[in-house]
C-alpha cells in the first residue's frame, strides 16, 4: 500500500521547491541574459526570462531527496535527465543547432536503454503478447525521443506545456495507483506538483518562461521514461495504446506539423505559427482561453485513457471512436485536412449555435 502521507509531503516538497526557487532563477535569467524577446513567431509582450524549467528540475531533485525511490534503472534515469537538463541549458543559452539538441536527446535515450530498461513487449488486440527482441531497443530510443521533442514542440503558449505535462502525469498516476506501481506513484507526484508549482509564475502572462532546460525536453524526458516504467508494463489488452492516448494533444499536433509541412515541401525541422495553440488564437481565442481549451483536450484525452487501462472490449471500441473523433478535431484545427476544411467543427459550431436559438 502506498503511504499516502509520504506522497502529499513529497508532492509539497517538489510544488513548494519550484514556487519558491522560480523567481530566484528569473532574477539570475535577467542578470545572465538569459532572457526572450519579442519577435517573430514569439509574439509576448516585453523580455521574459527563459530558464524558468531550472525551477522545475530542483523542484524534482527535492522530490527525489525525500523520496528516495528504488529501482535497478534509477542511476541511468537520472543521468539521462541530466543529460536532458544540460541540452536544454547550453540551448537556452547559446542556441544550439537542431542537430546538435538531438544528439543531446539521443544520448539521454541511449543511457536508459543500456541500463536495460526498454519497451521489450507490446499487448496487440488479437494477437498477443508480441515480443519486440532487438527492434525494443529502437523502438525505445524513437519513444524517449519523439515525446521529448513533442512536449518541446507544444511549447508555445504561457503555461502550456507545464499543464498539459500536469495532466498526463497526473492520468498517468491514476494509473499507477490503479496497478500499484510504487515508482510511477513517486516519479509522477513530485514532477506533476514541480509542474504545478512553477506554473504559478508561468501561467498567463507568464513572468518567466520554461525554455527548454526544464519544461520543453526535461518534462518530455520525464513522460516518456516515467510511461515506459509503467504503462507499458502493462499487458491489459490494448496496453500499447494508453501512454499515447494520455499525451495524445502533443503527439498528434507534432505529428501533423511534420505531415503538414512535407505537403507545403517544407522542411520538417522548419517552425511555423500552425501548431494548434495557434490556430486557436487565429480563430480568435484569447491566449488564456486558448490553453484551457488545450488543457480541456488533454484532460479528455487522460480519462479516456483511465477509463481504457480497465475498460472491457466494448467500452474500448467505444473510447476508441471518441478518441478518434478528438484526434479529426486536432488535425482539423492544424489545417491539413480537406484542404484547410473543418467538417467537424463546423458542425460542432452549427449545434452549439442551434442551442443557442431556442
Amino acid at each position: 500500500m502506498f503511504n499516502i502521507t509520504e506522497l502529499i509531503i513529497a508532492f509539497l516538497i517538489s510544488a513548494i521547491v519550484a514556487f519558491g526557487i522560480t523567481p530566484l532563477i528569473r532574477r539570475l535569467a535577467i542578470k545572465i541574459n538569459a532572457i526572450d524577446a519579442p519577435e517573430g513567431r514569439k509574439q509576448h509582450e516585453g523580455t521574459k526570462a527563459r530558464i524558468g524549467g531550472l525551477a522545475i528540475i530542483l523542484g524534482v531533485v527535492a522530490g527525489l531527496i525525500y523520496l528516495q525511490p528504488q529501482h535497478p534503472h534509477m542511476l541511468e534515469i537520472i543521468i539521462g535527465g541530466l543529460i536532458i537538463a544540460i541540452t536544454g541549458l547550453l540551448d537556452d543559452l547559446i542556441c544550439l543547432k537542431p542537430y546538435q539538441k538531438l544528439i543531446g536527446q539521443l544520448a539521454a535515450a541511449i543511457v536508459v536503454v543500456s541500463s536495460g530498461l526498454v519497451i521489450d513487449k507490446l499487448t496487440i488486440p488479437f494477437m498477443g503478447t508480441v515480443e519486440l527482441t532487438q527492434f525494443g531497443f529502437i523502438l525505445t530510443i524513437l519513444w524517449i525521443v519523439g515525446v521529448t521533442n513533442a512536449i518541446n514542440l507544444i511549447d508555445g503558449l504561457d503555461g502550456l506545456a507545464a499543464g498539459v505535462s500536469a495532466i498526463g502525469l497526473t492520468s498517468i498516476l491514476i494509473i499507477a495507483i490503479m496497478d500499484y506501481s510504487i515508482i510511477v506513484v513517486y516519479l509522477s507526484i513530485i514532477v506533476v506538483g514541480s509542474c504545478l508549482g512553477f506554473l504559478y509564475h508561468n501561467f498567463y502572462p507568464a513572468k518567466i518562461f520554461m525554455g527548454d532546460t526544464g519544461g520543453a525536453l526535461f518534462l518530455g524526458y520525464s513522460i516518456s521514461v516515467i510511461s515506459m516504467l509503467g504503462l507499458f508494463k502493462n499487458v491489459a489488452l490494448f496496453s500499447f495504446i494508453i501512454p499515447i492516448i494520455i499525451i495524445a494533444v502533443p503527439i498528434f499536433d507534432t505529428i501533423f506539423a511534420i505531415i503538414r509541412r512535407l505537403i507545403n515541401k517544407q522542411s520538417i525541422g522548419q517552425a511555423d505559427r500552425k501548431h494548434i495553440h495557434y490556430r486557436l488564437i487565429e480563430m480568435g481565442y484569447s491566449h488564456q482561453t486558448a490553453v484551457l481549451i488545450i488543457y480541456a483536450f488533454s484532460g479528455f484525452f487522460g480519462v479516456m485513457a483511465i477509463v481504457f487501462s480497465s475498460a472491457t472490449m466494448l467500452t474500448s471500441l467505444i473510447i476508441i471512436a471518441l478518441i478518434t473523433l478528438g484526434i479529426q478535431i486536432i488535425a482539423e484545427l492544424s489545417g491539413i485536412v480537406l484542404n484547410g476544411q473543418q467538417p467537424i467543427l463546423n458542425g460542432l459550431r452549427k449545434l452549439a449555435g442551434k442551442k443557442e436559438n431556442i
